[in-house]
């Protein structure tokens, strides 16, 4: 089955910026959707964006558009969060996911990352 390893959650400052990656092995050709979502701390998972492998389809929640830029890499597998303009409001527990066709919600994904940690502090 597909899996998703991620690195690039840590600690950052208010105001500065972060980049997750994701990398995927083993992807389907069903697993059209990637998609980022986070879970700050006594929160429910909430979407932050998505977007397709192919083409680019990008969808942001209303929190992180402007903000945030959902990319990938497709000969390397890898799809990235890039965070600008943190704020303390955005800790939280970043995963990454695949997806069969569009959605905001976490159903509509069947894999997962492992989900670090993103913690804005000064």
């Amino acid at each position: 089955q597909p899996q998703l390893v991620e690195s690039g959650g840590g600690l950052v400052q208010p105001g500065g910026s972060l980049r997750l990656s994701c990398v995927v092995s083993g992807r389907t050709d069903s697993s059209r959707w990637v998609g980022w979502f986070r879970q700050a701390p006594g929160k429910e998972r909430e979407f932050v964006s998505t977007t397709t492998w192919s083409g680019s389809n990008p969808t942001y929640a209303l929190s992180v558009k402007d903000r945030f830029t959902i990319s990938k890499d497709n000969a390397k597998n890898t799809a990235y969060l890039h965070m600008n303009s943190l704020q303390p409001e955005d800790t939280a527990v970043s995963y990454c996911a695949l997806g069969s066709s569009y959605s905001t919600v976490d159903s509509g994904y069947a894999y997962w990352g492992q989900g670090p940690p993103v913690t804005v502090s000064s």
